[in-house]
Parts: C-alpha cells; sequence; structure tokens
C-alpha cells in the first residue's frame, strides 16, 4: 500500500508552489523549482518502468508542454486566460495531461491536479467547479480501477483536488495583487477627485459667504457716506472685520483645518441681514457643544442666510437654535417665499449642507411652509457617529482609508481559505500514510497527533500575517514542529509519517534568510537521508528531498503572500495619501494667488476709506466702488478655483501627472523641451497633460507611460503614450469598475475644441493595438 501511495504522492505534492503572491523574481523562482522538481519527479517514475526511448519520449514532450503552458501561460498574471487561447490552451493541457494515463498507469494519475486547477482559471464558475470536481473524481475512480485500493482512491481525489486549489489559488492571488494595485490606483484618483470637491464645498461655505457679504456691506456704505458718514464708517468697520475673517478662512482652507464659531457666525449673520434691511430675531438655547457640531450648525446659518440674501426678497427672518438631551437643532425662516411655483435653485449648497449634516448623522430639510416662509432645519446629534475619529485627518483621507480597507479585505480571506485548504489537505494525505502504515492503533493516535500538531501550528501561527514569527515564542514552536515532525518518524521507523514540508516552510516564515535557508536546506537533506536509511529506494530519496521542497515553498509562498497583500495596501494607502496631499497644496496656492491678493486688498481700500469718510466723501465713495469691484472678481475667483477653470501653469501640471502616476505605479518618463509659450497655449497643453493622465487613470491597465514636449519643424508636439490596452474580450479590471462610477464625461471632444481654439489639432487612438497615444499639435506662430 505505502509503495502505492509513494508512486503517486511525490508528483501531486510537486505542484503546489505555482505562483506565489512574491515580489515577481522570487515568485518565478518558486514557481520554477516547485515545477521542476514536479517534472524530475514524474520523469523519475516513468524512467524506472522501463528506460528505453520509446518508452521516455511521450512523458518527456507531454511534461515539456505542461511546463511551458503552466509557466508562461496559466501562471502568468498578464495572459488572458479567460479568452480563446484560454480554452484552446486548456484543451492542449488536457492532451498531455489525460494522454499519457494510457502508458504510465498509476504513475500518471498525480498530474490531473493541474487540469483541475486550469479549468477553474479558464471557465467560467458556473461551469468551471463542477468540471473541477469531475476531474478529481475521475481520477480517484481510475486510480481504483487500476489498484482496486479504496484508500489509495480517496488519496488520490484529495490529491487531485489540493493541487487543482494550488493551481487556482496561487495563479488567482497573483492576479488579485494586480487588481489590488489597479484599485489604489483608480483610487488615488478618486481621492484626488474628492479633494477638489471637499475644496470646492469649503469654499463655496465660507469665501462665498464672506464675499456676498463684503459686496452687500459696500454697496450699504457707499450709499450712506454722503448722507450718514457714522453710519457708513461703522459699515467699514464691519467689512474690515469680514474681510480679515475671509483672509483667515482662506488660510483655514488651505491649511484643511477650520473650527467655525456660532456665536460669531450668529452675530455676523445678524448684520449683514440688518444691512440688508431684513428684521431679525434670534432664539438661541444651546449651551456648550462639541467641536464638529457648533461647526455644522455655523455653517448652516452662513448657507441658510446667503441663500437668503440671494434668492429671496425676504422682510423678516427668525433664526432659532433648541437643545434637547440627545440633539440640537438649527431652524432658520424667512418671509421671502417667491409667488412662482417654480423651486429656486440654490446650487450646490443645500447638498453641500446635507452631506455635512448627514456626515455626523444628522438630517437637514428645506423648502417652503404651510404658512409662504421658508424654511431651513437641521438636526444634529449631540454626540456625532464618528466624532472619535481623528479630527487633524481630512474626510477624505479617513473615507479613503476605509474603502482601501474593504478592498484590501477580499485578498486575504481569499489566501486564507486556500492556504487552510491546502494545508488540510496535505495533512489528510499524510493521515492516509498513518492508516496505511503497519503498526498498532496507539501508535496511529501518536502519529495523527503529530501530524494534526504540526497542521495547527501552521495555520494558528507561521502562516499568520498578524502574528510575529521571529519571536522567542516563534523559535519555541519551531521545537514543538520539529518534534512532531520527526518523532512518528523515530518511533515508528517510517520515513512517510508526518509532514517535513511543514517544518521547512516554517523555517523560512520564522527565520532569517542566513539561517532559514541553511535549515531549510538542511531539513530537506535528512528528508532523503531518512527515506535512504530506511528504504534504501533511489525514488524514494528523491521523493523525500522534492516533497519536502515543494510542501515547503507552498508553506512560504501562501504565507508570505498574505503579508504581501498588507504592505501592499499600507504602500498605495501611503501613495494615496501622497496624492491627496498634492492636491491640497496646489489648491492652497491657488487660494494665495488668487484670493489673497483680492482680500488684501479690500482690507486695505476698506481701511483707507475708513480714514476718509468724514474729510473726503467723493474720495471715500471712489474706493468703495474699487472694493466692489474687486469683491465681484474675487466671487468669480472663488469659482474659477472650486471648478478648475483657470490659467493652469504647465509646470504644475507636469509635476501633478507624474505624482499621480507614480501613485498608481506607473513606470513616468518625461522629455519636455523648454519651449516660450503664450498664456493660451499653455493652459492648453496642461488641459491635455491633465485630461491625458485622468484618462489613462481612469481607463487603463497602463504599466509604463511616456511624455514628450518637442518642437517639431514649426509645429510644437504633445504626445502622452501609454502601453494600457487591455486586449479584446480581457475583464475590466477594478480601475475600471472605479471609474465607470466616477463618470466618463466628453473629454477627448473638450480637449479637442480646446486645442482647435489655439489653431492646432489633436489626435487620440492606438496604432499597434498596444499602446494609446494621445497628441496635440499646436503652431509655434
Amino acid at each position: 500500500m505505502a509503495e502505492r501511495l509513494d508512486a503517486v504522492a511525490p508528483q501531486g505534492r510537486d505542484s503546489k508552489g505555482r505562483a506565489a503572491g512574491l515580489a515577481p523574481r522570487l515568485a518565478l523562482l518558486v514557481v520554477t523549482v516547485v515545477f521542476a522538481g514536479f517534472v524530475v519527479n514524474a520523469f523519475q517514475y516513468v524512467v524506472a518502468e522501463q528506460a528505453t526511448f520509446a518508452h521516455v519520449a511521450p512523458a518527456v514532450l507531454s511534461l515539456a508542454v505542461m511546463m511551458v503552458l503552466q509557466l508562461g501561460f496559466f501562471s502568468n498574471p498578464a495572459a488572458d486566460v479567460r479568452g480563446k487561447r484560454g480554452y484552446a490552451a486548456l484543451l492542449v493541457q488536457a492532451v498531455v495531461v489525460l494522454g499519457p494515463i494510457a502508458l504510465y498507469g498509476k504513475g500518471w494519475t498525480g498530474m490531473q491536479g493541474f487540469l483541475a486547477g486550469d479549468a477553474l482559471l479558464v471557465l467560467r464558475p458556473l461551469a468551471a467547479w463542477p468540471v473541477f470536481a469531475a476531474v478529481a473524481i475521475a481520477n480517484g475512480i481510475l486510480q481504483y480501477l487500476i489498484t482496486d485500493a479504496p484508500l489509495e482512491t480517496v488519496y488520490i481525489i484529495n490529491l487531485t483536488a489540493v493541487i487543482g486549489l494550488v493551481v487556482y489559488g496561487l495563479s488567482r492571488l497573483r492576479s488579485l495583487v494586480k487588481d489590488l494595485d489597479d484599485t489604489r490606483s483608480a483610487l488615488a484618483g478618486l481621492a484626488v477627485a474628492r479633494e477638489r470637491l471637499r475644496f470646492a464645498r469649503d469654499l463655496h461655505d465660507l469665501l462665498g459667504f464672506s464675499l456676498s457679504a463684503i459686496t452687500l456691506k459696500t454697496e450699504l456704505a457707499h450709499r450712506l457716506v454722503p448722507r450718514l458718514p457714522d453710519r457708513a464708517r461703522r459699515e467699514l468697520a464691519e467689512i474690515l472685520d469680514i474681510s480679515r475673517q475671509a483672509l483667515s478662512d482662506v488660510r483655514a482652507v488651505a491649511s484643511s483645518y477650520r473650527e467655525l464659531s456660532l456665536d460669531d457666525e450668529m452675530a455676523s449673520a445678524r448684520s449683514v441681514l440688518t444691512a440688508a434691511e431684513v428684521v431679525v430675531t434670534v432664539k438661541c438655547d444651546r449651551g456648550d457643544l462639541p467641536t464638529r457640531t457648533r461647526t455644522v450648525l455655523a455653517t448652516v446659518l452662513r448657507e441658510g442666510v446667503t441663500n437668503l440674501l440671494r434668492h429671496s426678497k425676504a422682510e423678516q427672518c427668525e433664526i432659532t437654535v433648541v437643545r434637547d438631551d440627545r440633539t440640537v437643532s438649527i431652524e432658520i425662516v424667512n418671509d421671502g417665499v417667491r409667488e412662482s411655483d417654480e423651486p429656486v435653485d440654490h446650487g450646490n449648497g443645500i447638498g453641500n449642507l446635507t452631506s455635512r449634516v448627514e456626515g455626523l448623522g444628522g438630517e437637514l430639510t428645506a423648502g417652503p411652509g404651510p404658512d409662504e416662509t421658508y424654511r431651513l432645519r437641521a438636526v444634529v446629534p449631540l454626540h456625532p457617529e464618528d466624532d472619535d475619529e481623528d479630527d487633524d485627518q481630512p474626510a477624505t483621507t479617513k473615507s479613503l482609508r476605509r474603502r482601501l480597507e474593504q478592498g484590501h479585505a477580499l485578498a486575504p480571506r481569499l489566501g486564507q481559505v486556500i492556504a487552510t485548504a491546502v494545508f488540510c489537505g496535505y495533512a489528510i494525505n499524510a493521515t492516509v500514510f498513518v492508516v496505511a502504515a503497519n503498526m498498532g492503533l496507539l501508535g496511529k493516535v501518536v502519529a495523527e497527533a503529530c501530524v494534526l500538531t504540526s497542521l495547527a501550528l501552521v495555520l494558528g501561527f507561521f502562516s499568520r500575517p498578524s502574528v510575529r514569527v521571529r519571536s522567542p515564542k516563534g523559535y519555541a514552536l519551531l521545537g514543538v514542529l520539529a518534534a512532531a515532525t520527526y518523532l512518528p518518524i523515530a518511533l515508528f521507523q517510517n520515513p512517510f509519517l508526518g509532514l517535513p514540508g511543514l517544518l521547512a516552510g516554517s523555517l523560512l516564515l520564522a527565520l532569517p534568510a542566513r539561517f532559514g535557508l541553511p535549515m531549510f536546506l538542511a531539513v530537506m537533506a535528512s528528508m532523503g537521508g531518512i527515506q535512504y536509511a530506511l528504504s534504501g529506494d533511489s525514488i524514494s530519496v528523491t521523493y523525500g528531498v522534492l516533497v519536502t521542497i515543494n510542501h515547503g515553498l507552498v508553506v512560504f509562498a501562501l504565507s508570505r503572500f498574505r503579508t504581501t497583500v498588507r504592505d501592499l495596501y499600507e504602500a498605495r494607502s501611503e501613495l494615496a495619501d501622497l496624492a491627496v496631499t498634492r492636491e491640497r497644496l496646489r489648491f492652497a496656492r491657488d487660494l494665495h494667488d488668487l484670493l489673497g491678493f483680492s482680500l488684501s486688498a479690500i482690507t486695505l481700500k476698506s481701511e483707507l476709506t475708513h480714514r476718509v469718510v468724514d474729510r473726503d466723501p467723493s474720495r471715500a465713495q471712489q474706493e468703495l466702488s474699487g472694493i466692489i469691484d474687486i469683491s465681484r472678481q474675487a466671487l468669480a475667483d472663488v469659482r474659477a478655483v472650486a471648478s478648475s477653470y483657470r490659467e493652469l501653469s504647465l509646470d504644475e501640471e507636469t509635476v501633478s501627472a507624474r505624482e499621480l502616476l507614480t501613485a498608481a505605479n506607473i513606470n513616468v518618463t518625461m522629455r519636455l523641451e523648454p519651449c516660450e509659450l503664450s498664456p493660451d497655449v499653455r493652459t492648453a497643453l496642461a488641459t491635455v497633460l491633465r485630461e491625458g493622465v485622468t484618462n489613462l487613470l481612469r481607463h487603463s491597465r497602463a504599466e509604463n507611460c511616456e511624455i514628450t514636449l518637442a518642437r517639431r519643424g514649426d509645429r510644437l508636439t504633445m504626445e502622452i503614450v501609454n502601453d494600457g490596452l487591455a486586449p479584446a474580450g480581457s475583464r475590466p479590471s477594478r480601475a475600471r469598475v472605479v471609474s465607470a462610477v466616477i463618470g466618463g464625461g466628453s473629454g477627448i471632444p473638450n480637449l479637442t475644441a480646446r486645442v482647435t481654439d489655439v489653431g492646432g489639432t489633436l489626435s487620440a487612438g492606438s496604432a499597434d493595438g498596444t499602446t494609446y497615444r494621445l497628441q496635440a499639435e499646436i503652431p509655434l506662430s
């Protein structure tokens, strides 16, 4: 019985180290070594039966074809295994796996697991799993017909299933690494997009109100200067306060941290509404509030007053703040509802407020009331749902991290299932050896206890990425694992008892490389020596060496894969954060350049007007007219920054493109020839670069990107070339799924219009089916 099991066990177990989720070179090394071990072990059984050319040649050809298919296609993450080539390759694999059975019988029955695993990779799930089960069961039936041994039938069915799971699992996990990579890239771009929206919201909520108030009060002061200079002076003082606060808000938005005062907003709202000749009634009973709750209520008040001034003809306004044991509410009611039944478009303000209030677990309602009033009401819990989170961290980053954690959970779970199934499969086969061994019941109990102990140590400790295996506890458990491995062999003089591969793999995991690799080789050599001492059979010696290598590499590869996914998640989270930080810095510069000057000018002119209002009213009115113009321009600048419609800097877009592509793990090559460009041309090229990089991140699986700006005769040419075109019929990456949520838009037509406006031409497409080229040509003249 044991000899028959020996004949098939080496082949099956050699397959387990297929596609490890390690660094590409190390993964290739692991896969090559394991497959080479499989081929050597299978070949030695063929030669042992009959060492003639006619007998050996079919095996050599079959093994060679199988190796090429497995290494070059089925285990290649970049291969389109679910296309027509996949079906053709699976058919060839079936021929080279099943055909030689007629020649080599039971010596070939350990190889059908590869066909089962490849079927899972190529076929759709509804067909793949029945085929997987059919191959395993059919292989067991075949073994029973050859040997007429039920125990061997169980062994072969389990062995075929384990091999198939390893083939599928390791190949699929390697693909998941690339999918996770694509997801991180898409989330990095999505994080930047969300950061843009957050800045636009903050600009709208903070600066829109301030600038509207400045404009309103300046117009009022302009009218009051000739008639009521004292009243004009008070309005100018308030304009100064508002402009200084607006400057502070600019710094607050730029630094992504601000805390609004509800009391200050109440006073500001009263002042602005009074200036607009609106009768204000304020009822406030709130007590102490958490910082974030207070800030959201202040934001609701600010937005409500801004909307009232912009969109209604109200004469009266009532502001009420009420607190109970669990919630606090703010209500803003005015009599400015229009007579028309058409809804009033308030832009994005109410939507932004709803997002803020719901973010704290609250509720916001807005609309006409039954008494011909307009009512804005927000109810917020006193203790926000996520108040325990780090308030210094932007909400975009926290949301991103939650998304990353959710996406990150898939691969480790699948890795854990595959690893558990494979290691349990090893233990089941070892149990078959225990049952088949010629020893008493007590001996079988002891041997099986050692098998289960080895399995428990590997599953519960050495293969878990969250466990610190390089520790005194890990070293002590290595001793226990070594005892469980060698004890049954020493007690019962049977080299097939125990799981030496689990010990070998655990040594690689628990010890530094300079110690782990020699110990790994020592375990391998010891099993070869034990096989030789107890059986004297060269085939058994080879089996002892190869099964230890292959099982050890599988334990190492499956365990390290789970750790690799975790490390990849952490690295990608950091890169996404860096991309967001980069975008925040760009907005900070835009705010400084565009709004800082305007607000400083408003402050300066307000101070000047305040000094001359008594002695030179005409000069005061002139300065106030200038303040009105500046404040209106500042409002336009707010919209420009929020919408990113402005004169773009090609240098800044170049740096941003490099940052984003690097965050997406895309190799970037830039060759930009210095050129003197007009603002229109510079903005057009910067827009082409921004849109090209955005489309690359959303719609491709690129690994390399080349960006070139060069003179070609009398024209200036920008080219963005990437290798991200997926083969026809390939499944979409997760990045594409994310981009589908974001939305496609009309980027290329918009770019064409922009480039045409400056006399240029734009082309986009693929010439060879593998690379995508976006090219803009603009006359230098």
